[in-house]
């Protein structure tokens, strides 16, 4: 996946400031050990010159090389044990004095075995998705905020209780954000405009990122934009490939299915990134003003399929309350 300049260098700079972290505070558990236990510094001191010795016997490599290796391998396996009993016996744990890296693999560097860790793909990703969110513009909301007052005594045509069913998402939402993982299944939030999709939407994307996942939220019209100029070569982030970085966040939301305009490319893109992340088994959420019968008009059946059969669907229902809000003065 391709990632701007920028981007690289914040993970570099994160993957370093994490390895320097570790080893700073292994240096300060040392310093504490070594005035409780100094027969610790002694023998680590001996374990330094050892390792120092073993790197000469490699190096020179004469005819008593097995026998030297292996005595001195000896010495160190012994000195390291002694000092895992002594940090027992000193009440603390036997790998106390080891740096604690955030990614025991590759220990920080942010490479393992010749390429990029996981680690650090990791962070592109989460870079790239906290630089698309910051240009996407979109409103900063939390469940806290989401009231259900506007909902109350109003009822749909059909005579569904709109306080009570708008209770029963916000309920749902909640949970689902609560026990988010990367196997959460995907939503399909469907309602006229102004009854609380986007909202409810962003207040999970909230509630993910806090806990530490990735979480790309933004106007689908907005991403196909995107995503046409960086195929045609008029992006003006060229290295950016904006489509990867959707199809693999953690958690993807795309507001406002049905506000695109309709080609052959964006229905490519929207069935690319629709059927890439079930694939994956990454969770999408996906909001659309549309109903049933404009969704089986507008979009092709592979779409539709996948939206209706593998998302679970929430029926949003009420007043506009953009326009309420208008009328009361509230904006």
């Amino acid at each position: 996946m391709a990632f701007d300049k920028s981007i690289y260098e914040k993970a570099e700079n994160e993957i370093k400031n994490r390895r320097m972290r570790a080893e700073s505070d292994a240096e300060a558990r040392a310093s504490e050990v070594y005035q409780r236990i100094p027969e610790i510094k002694e023998i680590n001191v001996r374990l330094s010159q050892t390792s120092v010795e073993l790197s000469k016997l490699i190096l020179r490599n004469k005819g008593d090389f097995k026998e030297n290796f292996e005595k001195l391998k000896s010495q160190n396996l012994q000195g390291q044990e002694m000092v895992r009993t002594l940090l027992k016996n000193g009440g603390y744990p036997a790998d106390f004095l080891e740096p604690k890296y955030i990614c025991e693999k590759c220990r920080d560097k942010g490479f393992y075995d010749g390429q990029r860790c996981s680690c650090f793909e990791k962070l592109l990703t989460r870079f790239a998705v906290e630089k698309l969110n910051s240009e996407a513009n979109m409103p900063d909301c939390d469940f806290e905020h989401f009231s259900l007052s506007y909902y109350k005594g109003i009822t749909t045509e059909a005579g569904v209780d709109c306080y009570k069913k708008m209770s029963d998402n916000l309920n749902f939402c909640r949970q689902y954000a609560e026990r988010f993982s990367t196997d959460s299944q995907s939503l399909f939030l469907l309602g006229k405009t102004g009854v609380g999709k986007t909202h409810i939407s962003l207040s999970i994307a909230r509630e993910v990122v806090k806990k530490g996942y990735t979480a790309a939220y933004g106007s689908l019209l907005n991403y196909l934009r995107i995503i046409e100029k960086e195929h045609f070569g008029r992006s003006e982030n060229p290295e950016t490939d904006t489509l990867q970085i959707l199809i693999n966040a953690d958690l993807l939301i795309l507001d406002d299915l049905g506000s695109e305009f309709r080609t052959s490319f964006y229905e490519s893109v929207m069935y690319n990134i629709i059927n890439s992340r079930i694939n994956l088994g990454l969770p999408t959420i996906i909001n659309s003003n549309l109903s049933a019968a404009e969704l089986q008009n507008n979009y092709n059946d592979r779409i539709i399929s996948r939206l209706f059969s593998v998302y679970c669907t929430l029926m949003f229902v009420g007043d506009d309350i953009r326009q309420i809000k208008r009328l009361k003065g509230e904006f």
